[in-house]
């Protein structure tokens, strides 16, 4: 699945695209947010009808086909697809056809509130065959095996994160990355780490490719649970740690304690 091929998912509303491009106008700079939301909203529609297509191609009547989200996921992306169907749940919360576990999974993506264009990207096949094709989705996701809020420390929000291996969110990053390697980073430091510091930015580098970077605080789930850490990054986290001391304790330098 090549991420990069996907039309971006804009995160806000139209309202705050221009609002953006009003502020950058005002500071006598160009930007194309207005135009970044319409190309990500014809997308969600073209997405929400190519979710109605797949579900009456595979509805035989009584059973929804195994695997029936495949195809749209390959053509739209897992974040697009993701966001079409917890549009739809939201708006629709009221219809009992649709499963507590899905309405409660559709809540956990924000959708920018706008009543004059999110039901327009609301599938509208019917409740309890589209309530399938959501536990479906929801499978394919499962099947890359990523790390989620219940791998983290429960108390993570109160953590501080220096010296702890971090899991990343999804919506951060690019969809090619989505693989549980590339949610692993290990923090080294940056008044981010304080779980109540003014300050957000954390120093950290990627287990996987050792790539070192800045990232929010908020750009996380939490701390991962030292105890379910792979080997491989239990091994790559010793190695960052040893070359971490090493450096403190050249000459001229003190050991932190």
């Amino acid at each position: 699945m090549a991420g990069s091929n996907f039309v971006y998912l804009y995160p806000n509303s139209v309202e705050e695209a221009r609002r953006m491009d009003a502020e950058y106008a005002k500071a006598g700079r160009t930007s194309d947010e207005v135009k970044l939301w319409r190309e990500s909203f014809r997308e969600n529609i073209r997405c929400k009808e190519a979710i109605e297509k797949a579900i009456s191609r595979d509805f035989d009547g009584m059973h929804l086909k195994e695997g029936c989200a495949r195809s749209v996921v390959q053509e739209f992306g897992f974040k697009r697809v993701q966001f079409v169907l917890s549009n739809t749940l939201q708006e629709k919360d009221w219809d009992g056809r649709f499963g507590s576990s899905n309405l409660h999974w559709a809540k956990a993506t924000f959708i920018p509130p706008d009543e004059a264009h999110n039901a327009q990207f609301c599938v509208n096949s019917h409740p309890a065959v589209l309530d399938g094709f959501v536990r479906f989705f929801r499978r394919e996701v499962q099947a890359l095996d990523l790390f989620e809020p219940k791998h983290c420390m429960p108390n993570s929000s109160e953590l501080d994160f220096q010296g702890k291996v971090l899991v990343m969110k999804l919506e951060v990053l690019a969809e090619q990355y989505w693989k549980p390697d590339y949610q692993l980073w290990y923090a080294h430091d940056g008044f981010g780490c304080g779980p109540h510091a003014i300050g957000r930015s954390i120093r950290c580098t990627c287990l996987t490719d050792g790539e070192m970077t800045r990232w929010n605080r908020s750009d996380f789930i939490g701390a991962i649970q030292e105890e379910i850490l792979p080997d491989w990054a239990q091994k790559k986290l010793q190695e960052l740690q040893s070359a971490e001391h090493s450096r403190m304790m050249q000459p001229g330098q003190m050991e932190m304690r």
